[in-house]
């Protein structure tokens, strides 16, 4: 397969110093503005070129640019698919310079890992709720950096001491001197970079903490912002593939005799991948690609079907695994206790069926190739298209456009999208720019998923009711073993995304033991908003309710007595249980329940309210408290809470996919349920005030709301959910 490659071969240093070697400044070759580079591994061959550059007048693509028209461009590393990246490290970035906000603009930064990796993995990419989290003083850093260069050149223009120059507002004032950023641009960019920019303490902050409209929400509601499925070129051909219907199915022979008869289409071609039909149009491409007679070989597909798959699994879970964790001693302390919980559950596989399906514009000519598309992992596809194409990575040039939506399926280990362009760009030998275009049937049906999980849980109780033990066993794919990422998550066969919130649970619990098994099935496994902690914090909170309850203790009570070391977790329980009014009767037919989970190092507590309608549960309300660090724009991160509660609430009512004889029956949004809008519950949001640095949160908000929801049910109808969706799992009436 395209793509399968050891991450070292682009990984880069990721021990980046911070230090006044590695911080370069050059100026725009035309000098006509002033630019702020990144901190660059010291002694680096792209430092080094960078720093001749500077010196003969080179152009320069770094974190921040000011041009004579006074616009503050900040160069965003990240990919912004909606959780509001870019104008987060705008606001980094202007807060340090003292910016006006009208001044400032977002511009995705060229694919380049060494200078825009994400310091955290050693690509440039985005993924794990990271993108504030590693860049927080980067990006402050250059806004000093500008704003110091500024100062020192009002100064040096208007005779005065440095001391007295102000700036505020993107103004630079001294008495009764003053100029915008843009007039001083071009004498800024002459100045020596401070070695170590002074950045600002939390009481001088203008930006950081407040809420404010985002940089993007203008374009977004009028339709002007571009995403791929926009883009328009001229002789751009639009392409579909036909892929086969089952996991390792591959094609046998094509007749593509009634495609090429199809109004608009101009080629049919055969990939790795499947059979391309290229057109002038997309509904060309897509009526064409209809009119295709493919056979398929399955000699080396999977065939099973979900009812299989998951008899597969609770076998396993009859067996030791892999481990994960053994502290004590879990089998004897089961053995003696006067009461053992056992439960199995069932998580299905779940799509991320983000609003805009896969899409990329490719153009291979004169031996260098350019991309347009939604790049998340900018470092994975540049190599990949290298690969493919037979050239450098530098040969290749990716445009990252804005992206609608993603919840890690763009995030994809070996560019599967990306490939496919490729594949069918090198099967043409067409120079024109080809668009691959993927339907939303065709990612249900054929994309990368959550994993199918099996749990299997023993809980030993002592005589009053107190925990002894833990036995705790996860079947599922492994998301990076046979990946790049394999050596960077997976410890002794281990995958830490199978067994995260488990083996490491916060709570107090004498004698765990964890294992997992890793399963081998046909549909390809991929994170998915908030990976394991999508089915870990669900086993993990609805069992603590469910011995709370036997224990006839207060959820939240209970909860805080096996939280005393873990002051952060308790913090947000507390706040959630506080502002939902935990302590005073709920309305008549109102059911409470509670969940608490660390997940991307923030700490999200949610209280759901439910009622029981027409034997479904109908969820009225939810608290959400919330620990990221600082938090840089409290109105965002509300946003992100709710949307992810809105996200997580939809797969645990309704969401799965299933397969039979090795097909996945679910194909659009009639099939793939999601959340409705008449569905969607009152949120509320509070954020726990925090000096720490900033963490994640695009995926911390979904994982508590799938617990908090069954605890509610539990509560109202006495039955503990185990079999997820709810539709499925849930027998009332």
């Amino acid at each position: 397969m395209y793509g399968r490659m050891d991450l070292s071969q682009f990984r880069a240093d990721t021990a980046l110093a911070l230090d006044r070697r590695n911080f370069v400044r050059l100026a725009l070759g035309s000098g006509a503005g002033l630019v702020i580079g990144a901190w660059l591994p010291a002694g680096s061959a792209r430092a080094e070129a960078a720093a001749q550059s500077s010196e003969s007048g080179g152009v320069f693509m770094p974190f921040v640019k000011i041009t004579p028209d006074n616009v503050v461009t900040v160069l965003v590393k990240h990919q912004d698919k909606g959780q509001g990246v870019a104008t987060g490290l705008s606001t980094l970035v202007a807060e340090e310079l003292d910016a006006d906000w009208a001044q400032v603009k977002p511009e995705f930064a060229p694919a380049n890992v060494e200078l825009y990796k994400n310091l955290f993995f050693g690509v440039q990419g985005t993924g794990g709720s990271t993108a504030i989290a590693n860049s927080f003083e980067q990006y402050r850093k250059a806004g000093a950096a500008a704003r110091a260069m500024l100062v020192e050149a009002a100064a040096k223009r208007w005779g005065v001491d440095a001391a007295s120059v102000k700036v505020a507002k993107g103004v630079v004032s001294s008495g009764a001197n003053s100029a915008t950023f843009g007039e001083l641009a071009k004498d800024a960019a002459s100045m020596a970079v401070p070695a170590d920019p002074k950045l600002k303490t939390a009481d001088e902050f203008v930006y950081i903490g407040k809420s404010f409209p985002r940089l993007d929400s203008v374009q977004k509601t009028t339709g002007a912002r571009i995403y791929t499925q926009d883009v328009q070129l001229p002789g751009m051909l639009v392409a579909t593939l036909a892929r086969s219907p089952r996991f390792g199915g591959t094609v046998q022979s094509v007749d593509d005799k009634a495609a090429r008869a199809v109004k608009g289409v101009v080629d049919v071609v055969q990939t790795p991948h499947g059979v391309a039909v290229l057109a002038t149009s997309t509904y060309a491409a897509i009526k064409g690609r209809d009119q295709l007679a493919v056979s398929w070989d399955d000699s080396k597909a999977d065939m099973r079907g979900t009812d299989a798959l998951v008899a597969e699994y609770k076998a396993l879970a009859d067996k030791p695994g892999l481990v994960a964790r053994n502290e004590g001693d879990a089998t004897a302390a089961l053995a003696k206790a006067d009461k053992v919980i056992e439960a199995d559950y069932i998580f299905p596989f779940l799509a991320h069926a983000p609003m805009e399906p896969m899409n990329c514009v490719m153009q291979f000519k004169d031996g260098r190739a350019t991309l347009w598309t939604g790049s998340q992992l900018q470092t994975v596809d540049q190599n990949v298209t290298a690969a493919i194409l037979g050239i450098k990575p530098e040969d290749v040039v990716i445009n990252t456009l804005w992206a609608g939506g993603s919840f890690g399926r763009r995030g994809v280990y070996n560019s599967d999208y990306i490939a496919e362009t490729a594949g069918i760009v090198k099967a043409t030998g067409r120079s024109e720019p080809i668009k691959l275009v993927w339907t939303r049937e065709d990612d249900i049906k054929g994309g990368y998923y959550r994993p199918l999980y099996v749990h299997r849980v023993k809980v030993g109780l002592g005589k009053d009711g107190e925990i002894l033990g833990w036995h705790h066993r996860i079947v599922g794919q492994s998301i990076a073993i046979g990946t790049p990422f394999e050596a960077a998550i997976v410890k002794d066969g281990v995958d830490g995304t199978s067994v995260e919130g488990v083996a490491d649970t916060p709570y107090a619990i004498p004698n765990m033991h964890v294992e997992v098994h890793n399963t081998k099935a046909g549909p390809p496994p991929l994170w998915w908003r908030s990976v394991g902690h999508t089915h870990t914090a669900y086993v993990m909170e609805t069992m603590i309710d469910e011995i709370a309850a036997l224990q006839k203790k207060d959820p939240v009570a209970f909860r805080l007595s096996l939280l005393e070391k873990h002051p952060r977790h308790a913090a947000v329980l507390k706040l959630a249980a506080e502002k939902a009014g935990w302590d005073k009767p709920a309305a008549d037919g109102v059911f409470r329940g509670v969940a608490v989970h660390e997940s991307f190092k923030s700490f999200v507590a949610e209280v759901a309210e439910i009622r029981i309608v027409d034997s479904k549960p109908k969820v009225e309300r939810v608290v959400a408290a919330v620990d990221c660090g600082l938090a840089i724009n409290p109105d965002n991160i509300k946003a992100q809470v709710e949307g992810g509660i809105g996200f997580g609430l939809g797969a645990v009512l309704h969401s799965k996919v299933t397969l039979k004889d090795g097909v996945v029956d679910q194909a659009n949004f009639d099939g793939y349920e999601v959340l409705r809008f008449n569905e969607m519950p009152k949120v509320e949001v509070h954020i726990l005030p925090s000096a720490a640095p900033p963490t994640g949160i695009g995926e911390p908000g979904v994982p508590p709301i799938g617990p908090a929801v069954a605890n509610a049910v539990a509560a109202g109808t006495g039955q503990r959910v185990r079999v997820l969706p709810f539709a499925d799992g849930l027998k009332l009436g």
